[in-house]
């Protein structure tokens, strides 16, 4: 009995090591790949601030080339993710970000309105692929149990991007006029070379499984490999590849998943593309200032991230994890909308973000609940193609409603529309998934290792 109980304990102890070590290795090199990502998205929400001026952009036009990165991002998502599967993620993954970067860097070339819309539609087919890619990558090296604190640990680089973006444009901004470049133009230059660096890392330092890890010890390898299989057993296993894209394409919970993913990103892009702007009109304050208080959003945003996503782990549970959060987004947005004092609005929009990035964690696991290998890929591109939907159909909302009505406050107002049937969605998804396999397996006994 002792033996075993040794056994146990040695058993626990090779776990957890190997949990730490790929969560050190891997997690934050992948968050500042997507923090990078979301930076070079949507900079030109601060940017817009002198773009538009200088290139006489309407908010319809400014709000269309925002929009047309995410139809191109949309169309590639699911070739994206299939050749990540076929060539390996560290190949894919450093390719993505070196053409991103390049193209991001060339948007302070732009001039007239379509070269505007190229660009940004040029912009989403190169970073197409990068986040179902590194969310799908992250099941493959942790165990379900582990899985929503792991993907909150990268995606806390949503949040926190916004932090360092509003940080630093102020600054970039002001540079305008120096060595003949206008601040816009700074923006979009200096924001563009972090993924070419990032690009380099990625290629030497990614390893595509836990086999080709050189930092894993061969106990920690296979403890990795023997909980995986464990954990992937009784799924449904992947075949050829187009009966694994069938399946997924066919599956109803997929499908709960990707409009759920759209109403939130509806959410999520209408505000970010627009908030600078609308901060500065609700009190008053300079693009800097603004900027340090998107800093400050992002960085309580990051904390209900975590907080929630390891409170979903312990609790095993995921969808009412998403669902309240989801509840509060709407009601702040139209709080927000219908105020014109700037403390209950800056109130009001502080907390629509912290609760959005509150329901992030739990529910990026949902499709590695149900499908595994390939199938679970081609469902992570899926619910991601039909939800970056909302990353053109929200800033077009917002433009159109400000040229519109002449402000933004009945555009955000009705933010709370998408986010209730985001949570209508979700409460029918919860119903699927009772009838079919748990969201989250047992944990095993000894299963202490905590990342």
């Amino acid at each position: 009995m002792a033996d075993a109980g040794v056994m146990v304990a040695e058993r626990d102890a090779v776990g957890a090591a190997a949990l730490r070590n790929a969560s050190w290795r891997l997690v934050p090199l992948i968050g500042l790949g997507y923090g990078a990502a979301y930076v070079d998205r949507v900079n030109i929400s601060f940017a817009a601030v002198q773009m538009n001026r200088d290139l006489h952009f309407s908010a319809s036009m400014y709000a269309l080339g925002a929009g047309l990165f995410f139809v191109s991002y949309a169309l590639c998502e699911i070739p994206s993710n299939l050749l990540l599967v076929r060539v390996g993620a560290r190949r894919w993954l450093a390719r993505i970000m070196l053409t991103w970067g390049l193209l991001a860097m060339g948007m302070m070339l732009v001039r007239t309105p379509h070269e505007f819309y190229l660009m940004r539609f040029l912009l989403g087919m190169a970073e197409a692929g990068f986040f179902p890619g590194v969310v799908f990558y992250l099941t493959e090296w942790f165990p379900p149990e582990w899985r929503a604190r792991v993907i909150s640990r990268f995606y806390i680089a949503l949040p926190l991007s916004s932090t360092v973006m509003g940080s630093v444009a102020g600054w970039l901004l002001s540079c305008n006029g120096r060595m003949g470049l206008a601040g816009w133009q700074w923006l979009f230059l200096v924001e563009g070379l972090p993924p070419l660096a990032l690009s380099v890392l990625f290629w030497l330092y990614l390893p595509d499984t836990p086999a080709s890890a050189p930092w894993l010890t061969a106990d920690e390898r296979g403890w990795l490999e023997s909980r995986l299989a464990a954990a992937a057993a009784g799924k449904v296993r992947h075949g050829h590849a187009l009966a694994d894209m069938a399946a997924a394409l066919t599956d109803l919970r997929v499908w709960l998943l990707g409009l759920f993913s759209l109403c939130i990103l509806v959410v999520l892009y209408a505000w970010a593309f627009s908030a600078p702007v609308i901060l500065m009109g609700l009190t008053g304050w300079s693009v800097g200032t603004v900027g340090w208080m998107v800093a400050g959003m992002g960085l309580l945003g990051a904390g209900a991230m975590l907080w929630t996503a390891r409170h979903s782990d312990r609790n095993g549970e995921r969808t009412l994890h998403i669902v309240v959060p989801v509840l509060l987004m709407g009601c702040a947005y139209m709080v927000g909308g219908a105020t014109r004092q700037p403390a209950f609005g800056v109130a009001a929009f502080t907390l629509a973000v912290v609760a959005f990035n509150a329901a992030q964690g739990p529910w990026l696991t949902l499709p590695a609940s149900f499908l595994t290998g390939r199938r679970a890929a081609v469902a992570y591109a899926t619910v991601n193609m039909i939800g970056i939907g909302g990353g053109f159909l929200g800033p077009v909302w917002m433009g159109w409603a400000r040229d519109l009505t002449g402000d933004y406050q009945r555009g955000l107002m009705l933010l709370a529309v998408p986010s209730a049937v985001a949570a209508g969605l979700m409460l029918a998804l919860r119903v699927q998934l009772r009838q079919g396999p748990q969201e989250l397996p047992v944990a095993l006994p000894g299963d202490t290792a905590s990342l």
